[in-house]
């Protein structure tokens, strides 16, 4: 009997020292934050930070970059890199951003097409439609648009190997308002119980976010170019990069803050559609 007073004794007051920190932590811990004791972030313990932990940064644990445990990175325990793992680099551990190489057949026009199609008409409504698709040598890449609105939904990856169509990581899933991650629909197609009306009230404008992304290159990528075209997203704008009038890659500008997040994981440009 006393055994079991005892465990009883430790469960409840597990139970309310629980309590009492989750209790300090909304009150006193929480400053200009949406999440539990964030200090102007959104998550959990966020320091300036999007995610669980970060410090300045917009993943879990991350610190200066925006993804998982990344320091000074753009991606998943990156060190000074724009890709996951990558020390230096600016590419998915390692290799130069526009030369990764899976060593894999590149995806033809007509099965990333149809491989698109199929995933639009299984997960979602018939306002949706492709705008652009990129082949590269590391996957195809497509911008999806709503009809009514011409307003970019969403970007999406095929997997060369399988032909598997999947949401792009990184602002798509970040910053995105309507089809992201934290959006009133979610990339598999779910409706959740909020409306988002059908406008774009981005603080920062095409013109500025074309400039943003043009001073980003002349510092980092001396000798590359932002295309004129410009797709402004619920939440953000992506830009094609060009080098000597053709396309290399991608960078998206955070519509609210200018934030610059480069493309990383596409490689060689291969073909383009409109």
């Amino acid at each position: 009997m006393k055994k079991i007073l005892t465990v009883l004794v430790i469960i409840i007051s597990g139970l309310v020292i629980s309590a009492l920190l989750f209790g300090a932590g909304v009150m006193f811990g929480r400053t200009s934050g949406y999440g539990m004791m964030g200090n102007d972030g959104y998550g959990m313990m966020g320091n300036s930070g999007y995610g669980m932990m970060g410090n300045g940064s917009y993943g879990m644990m991350g610190n200066g970059g925006y993804g998982m445990m990344g320091n000074g990175s753009y991606g998943m325990m990156g060190n000074g890199s724009y890709g996951m793992m990558g020390n230096g680099s600016y590419g998915m551990m390692g290799g130069n951003w526009s030369e990764n190489n899976l060593d894999v057949e590149p995806i033809t026009m007509e099965q990333a097409e149809q491989a698109v199609e199929k995933y639009l008409s299984t997960y979602f409504d018939s306002d949706l439609e492709v705008a652009e698709i990129m082949i590269f040598n590391n996957n195809g890449y497509a911008i999806v648009v709503e009809k009514s609105t011409g307003i970019g939904a969403m970007e999406l990856l095929i997997d060369p190997t399988n032909l598997d169509v999947f949401p792009e990581f990184g602002p798509n899933m970040m910053w995105n308002l309507k089809y992201g991650a934290m959006g009133t629909r979610g990339m598999m197609g779910n409706s959740f119980n909020r409306t988002y009306d059908n406008e774009i009230n981005m603080s920062i404008s095409k013109e500025e976010a074309s400039d943003i992304a043009q001073s980003y290159l002349n510092e980092q990528f001396p000798g590359y170019q932002v295309s004129e075209e410009i797709t402004p997203f619920y939440g953000y704008y992506t830009i094609d990069i060009l080098k000597d009038g053709s396309p290399t890659g991608m960078l998206s500008i955070n519509g609210f803050n200018g934030q610059v997040f480069l493309h990383t994981w596409h490689g060689t440009f291969v073909e383009m559609s409109e």
